[in-house]
């Protein structure tokens, strides 16, 4: 220290081990002033601040650059709308969540349904006439249903020809002036023989009443409508076909498409044996001719008089000719669908025949009004109300229906629907007049109708249909034989109104003049049929599983299983067991408890498992056709519903005569029956089953 020229100097560690290893003795103390540190650090953070602003500045300036400008456009328009945000590519933050769709139950589609079908004018649409089948006017009015359908804007629409045999009126001798009963005599176009009356005990169709005739060596058949049943003018016939069958007779089992030429083939449903409606005047004259015993009370209608036969040699012979002739004619079915959004490989057919032998009003037009409707509604719940089907919807106006659903029959054989795993359900809508709701269809369809008639309510007096029909109405559904033909369910429906019936149907009496003056409230029952079918289409549409009850044929197997059961003493003496048919039986009904089991356990937003479990579904009905009888020689090939010695009817029938008549009874022939039926039902419960390590092998 030196006066005031005296400092301090520090050095840092590593200087004083250099100093300390290099004997460094010049060591010299500097004392430094402190600084202000306080002032730097605001310094910095005002210096950050700013870098931060500027940072912002740049980001949302190019980030206003990816937006759509508001106000006015750049060419000058008016405003456009609010900024769409783009999130940069690959930038997962700024996703775009999905538009959540409003969900439509059932009631909010049967509301709007409903209201669809409110604003008909029936007035106008009931001026489409029907025609007959293969004319210039029927295709006329093809093309009109064609044209209305695109209108409609439904997703595709499409026609089909086919070149079909039918047969038209020629020269008739002796009774009608008109042919009314189509195929006829096919075999034998004339006949004579002395008359016997046959009473129809039960409402069966014409074509049932001429084979039960022909297995009874009948020459030939006569049918009159009695006044007790239809309310007619004496002079007045019955148009019909005597087809066991349906589609085009003459290519039974294969389409008739374009002239393709098959090997000449006839349906074994023709009758070989003339056959001819006639009026009740002219039934009354052949009664008064028959010397026999008077008929039974119960037999008796409303004619003056009523006669069994006619008797010994002196007994009036009648001379029965048909002369219609085979014409081949170009039919038109039209075509419209909906596509469905989950499984548009399966359908839904709302179909109508459009054809009649007459004016048939009520028995072609009302239903082509009603598919029309239907379609304009329909499409219009899907275009503009949200509705997303989760099947197709299939619109189809039929022709020749007339000559037994041969549009209809010609279709399926072209497609092979029948043959494929996805398959359709088919709603036939018409509209009747009598006191009841009438439907004919497939048990697989009772709980959904039943379903329906408890949503619809009847126009006149409020209440449900399902009230008006009382609880047992399946009772009284006529159970209908198209599954032979490969459909696998069908519905027919019918709006029935005053106690007496619709007295003109299948007559040239049934015109739009007569169907309003018969049926009161005629509009409304219009719009009450319509709406069943809409509704029955949308129910099969819109649920996850497709709405057939197929645990109702665990009902009609026990009903066949208690039938046969009592001859199990007369079975086990011809060296046969019925445990083969009790283990079929078992294994069908254990497969509808396990697919209901597998639906109840499915995640219903998976659409594979879903398509899967309806696929089995729609398996059921098919597989109730017999396998082992060919489509050409037996057109209803259903075990259940069908017609041949391939039904289980025909097995019990032929059983019984084992006691009533053993020397008819052809044993041989039972055991084919019964091992066929027994596969059958076996083979139904396999496919119902699914996969084929779930099929029960113990069989």
């Amino acid at each position: 220290m030196d006066g005031d020229s005296s400092h301090v100097e520090m050095k840092l560690a590593e200087e004083e081990e250099v100093g300390e290893n290099g004997m460094t003795d010049n060591v010299h103390t500097h004392v430094a002033k402190p600084r202000n540190s306080g002032r730097n650090l605001w310094c910095k953070v005002a210096a950050g601040g700013l870098l931060f602003l500027i940072g912002f500045l740049i980001g949302y300036l190019s980030y206003r650059g990816r937006m759509q400008a508001t106000g006015t456009c750049s060419d000058g328009s008016n405003a456009c709308g609010n900024p769409a945000i783009t999130p940069p590519a690959g930038d997962d933050e700024y996703m775009e969540e999905p538009e959540i769709e409003p969900v439509l139950y059932w009631n909010d589609l049967k509301m709007m349904l409903s209201d669809k079908l409110r604003n008909v004018n029936f007035n106008d649409i009931r001026k489409l006439s029907s025609y007959e089948a293969g004319s210039e006017t029927d295709e006329s009015l093809a093309n009109n249903i064609h044209g209305q359908l695109t209108d409609f804007k439904l997703d595709k629409v499409w026609n089909d020809e086919h070149y079909v045999t039918l047969q038209v009126q020629g020269r008739y001798v002796n009774m009608p002036k008109t042919v009314s009963c189509f195929y006829s005599g096919m075999d034998l176009a004339s006949s004579t023989g002395k008359l016997v009356y046959a009473n129809y005990a039960g409402k069966i169709s014409f074509a049932e009443k001429v084979a039960n005739a022909e297995g009874l060596n009948a020459v030939g058949v006569l049918i009159y409508p009695d006044p007790a049943d239809y309310k007619l003018q004496n002079n007045e016939v019955l148009f019909g076909h005597a087809h066991l069958g349906t589609g085009d007779p003459f290519t039974p089992g294969f389409p008739s498409f374009n002239h393709t030429q098959f090997p000449p083939a006839k349906s074994s449903g023709l009758p070989g044996i003339p056959v001819q409606t006639i009026s009740s005047a002219d039934a009354a004259n052949l009664f008064r001719k028959m010397n026999g015993e008077v008929a039974p009370k119960e037999w008796r209608g409303n004619l003056s008089v009523y006669k069994m036969r006619s008797q010994n040699t002196d007994g009036t012979k009648v001379t029965l000719e048909v002369n219609n002739q085979m014409v081949e004619r170009k039919i038109h079915n039209i075509f419209g669908v909906i596509q469905g959004f989950d499984e548009p490989d399966q359908y839904v057919v709302i179909g109508a025949q459009r054809d009649s032998w007459g004016p048939g009003a009520a028995k072609a037009g009302v239903g082509s009004i009603m598919l029309l409707e239907l379609a304009r509604a329909i499409s219009s719940m899907v275009k503009t109300g949200g509705y997303k089907p989760r099947r197709s919807i299939v619109f189809a106006s039929w022709s020749a229906g007339e000559f037994g659903a041969v549009g209809a029959t010609e279709w399926l054989e072209v497609t092979n629907l029948g043959l494929l795993t996805d398959a359709f359900y088919l709603i036939q809508a018409y509209l009747f007049c009598s006191n009841h709701f009438r439907i004919s269809a497939s048990p697989m369809l009772y709980k959904v109708m039943e379903q329906t008639l408890m949503g619809v309510k009847h126009p006149v007096n409020g209440r449900s249909l399902y009230d008006n029909v009382g609880s047992d109405w399946a009772k009284k559904v006529n159970t209908y034989s198209k599954p032979g033909l490969g459909v696998r369910t069908e519905c027919k429906c019918f709006v029935l109104q005053d106690e007496e019936g619709y007295p003109f149907l299948g007559t040239k009496q049934d015109n739009w003049r007569n169907l309003a003056l018969s049926v009161t409230h005629l509009e409304e029952l219009f719009r009450t049929a319509t709406e069943v079918a809409g509704q029955m289409a949308i129910k099969m549409t819109h649920d996850h599983q497709f709405y057939l009850d197929y645990e109702q044929y665990n009902q009609e197997l026990l009903k066949f299983i208690m039938k046969i059961s009592p001859y199990k003493q007369e079975i086990k003496g011809m060296n046969l067991t019925l445990q083969w048919l009790y283990s079929a039986r078992g294994d069908f009904s254990r497969a509808t408890d396990a697919l209901t089991r597998d639906f109840k356990n499915t995640d219903l937003n998976n659409r594979l498992l879903c398509h899967m479990i309806n696929d089995r579904i729609m398996k059921v009905e098919y597989h109730f056709l017999s396998p082992y009888v060919s489509p050409k020689d037996t057109p209803l090939r259903h075990i259940f519903f069908g017609s041949g010695s391939h039904t289980l009817s025909a097995l019990l029938d032929h059983l019984s005569l084992r006691k009533s008549n053993p020397s008819a009874f052809n044993p041989d022939l039972f055991k084919n029956q019964l091992a066929l039926a027994t596969w059958t039902i076996q083979g139904a419960a396999n496919a119902l089953s699914g996969d084929i390590w779930n099929i029960d092998n113990e069989f």
